[in-house]
């Protein structure tokens, strides 16, 4: 059996409370209990956190690459094991790798990739994220329109037949799709969202009813809010069961519009990431969608001005909702853990420290700087690096 040990002299973030005098039991993979420091068994290793902060390990559901690598570049177990370490390293300890527009081999390569890779690393990678090929042309945004296309039966069947345990979250253009190929997807428990689309708002809330549950990154890429004609934007703010990603970088939406957002989703509204090769990186360009993207103070824009993905950590996220958008800090903790653990189903495993879950937690100081994780019940310490320019001078947090 597993040694048990613990994380003493900590604030923790629980995802359903804040405690100041429990001690974080952890044995193997698991989170064993939460108690008193004096109820510990004498035997029972302990880590003192020096007043640090530990909350659950943060989930992208949206993560194209980091630390120098594309996942649609390179569909191998080494691109996602890259992934990982450098994720961790901004607090996020599970992630979908997300696989944009390409050809059916691509998506058939990446299928048996992430099925042979959460073999033995399950709680990382907690399965594929397609976004496209099934997108509205009028809003590919950085996506290859060569690849952007209508579903056909054949992948819509193989897609389905991979289950949730492979791909976990498939990004389409409702207006794109049948009802039928919605139902199928849904049907076989995996996760659909509207993503890149044109739809009007009758045809958005009438995907909601076919089974589509969420929607990728709000505002972007999708027909706007206006007054006479409300569109996706307007669909799912309107619609308090649905789900949404929101990338808080200050680029691809602006920080009013993520507080409207918040005060109208609530626990629906989750972070995610869209990150590409910068993130963690020095890079300054790479490729993706067959186009060169550059990345120049903190955006990453195509020579045409179009963005393409971002270079934003989780940690940084984070910050910015608490210190650009306002909102409290252990709700974008949420928003980073437990929001997306529900919008995908797996919260009865990630998202909260609690008895039985796995062990994936973050641990960071007043000043947002991450200090180290517990990756699936195994300790890193990192250096205490601040790594987010919009926040290194930001006043700490009480």
């Amino acid at each position: 059996m597993a040694a048990m040990w613990a994380l003493t002299n900590c604030r923790i973030y629980t995802g359903a409370e804040v405690l100041d005098d429990r001690a974080l039991v952890i044995q193997g993979d698991r989170i064993q209990s939460l108690m008193s420091v004096t109820d510990l068994p004498k035997d029972c290793e302990r880590i003192d956190l020096e007043g640090a902060s530990i909350t659950p390990g943060f989930i992208d559901l949206q993560l194209n690459g980091c630390g120098g690598v594309m996942f649609n570049d390179a569909i191998a177990p080494e691109t996602l094991d890259i992934m990982h370490q450098t994720n961790l390293r901004s607090g996020t300890t599970s992630f979908l790798p997300t696989l944009i527009t390409t050809s059916d081999a691509d998506m058939r390569s990446a299928m048996s990739v992430v099925k042979a890779y959460r073999q033995d690393q399950p709680h990382s990678v907690l399965g594929l994220h397609l976004e496209g090929p099934y997108l509205n042309p009028k809003r590919k945004g950085i996506h290859n329109g060569d690849f952007v296309r209508s579903p056909d039966a054949e992948m819509i069947a193989a897609i389905a037949q991979a289950g949730p345990e492979t791909v976990r979250l498939v990004t389409l253009a409702p207006e794109m799709a049948t009802p039928e190929d919605i139902a199928q997807l849904a049907q076989a428990g995996i996760v659909v969202s509207a993503g890149h689309t044109n739809a009007n708002y009758d045809q958005a809330v009438a995907s909601f009813h076919q089974g589509v549950t969420m929607a990728t990154h709000l505002f972007n890429a999708m027909s706007p809010w206006q007054s006479r004609q409300p569109g996706m934007v307007g669909a799912v703010l309107d619609q308090p069961e649905v789900y949404t990603g929101i990338i808080a970088d200050g680029h691809h939406v602006h920080f009013t519009s993520i507080s409207l957002a918040h005060k109208l989703k609530g626990d629906r509204l989750f972070l995610v990431t869209d990150a590409t090769p910068p993130a963690g990186t020095e890079m300054d360009s790479f490729m993706i969608g067959g186009q060169r993207v550059f990345y120049r103070e903190g955006k990453c824009i195509s020579a045409e001005g179009t963005l393409g993905g971002s270079a934003l950590t989780m940690i940084e996220a984070i910050a910015n909702c608490v210190h650009h958008v306002g909102i409290p800090l252990a709700e974008a903790l949420r928003m980073a853990s437990l929001y997306p653990a529900r919008a995908i189903h797996v919260d009865e495993q990630y998202g909260q420290l609690a008895p039985g879950y796995i062990a994936n937690a973050t641990i960071f100081d007043s000043a947002l700087r991450i200090l180290g994780v517990v990756d699936r019940g195994r300790l890193q310490r990192f250096n205490p690096t601040v790594t987010a320019p919009a926040y290194a001078q930001a006043t700490a947090l009480p």
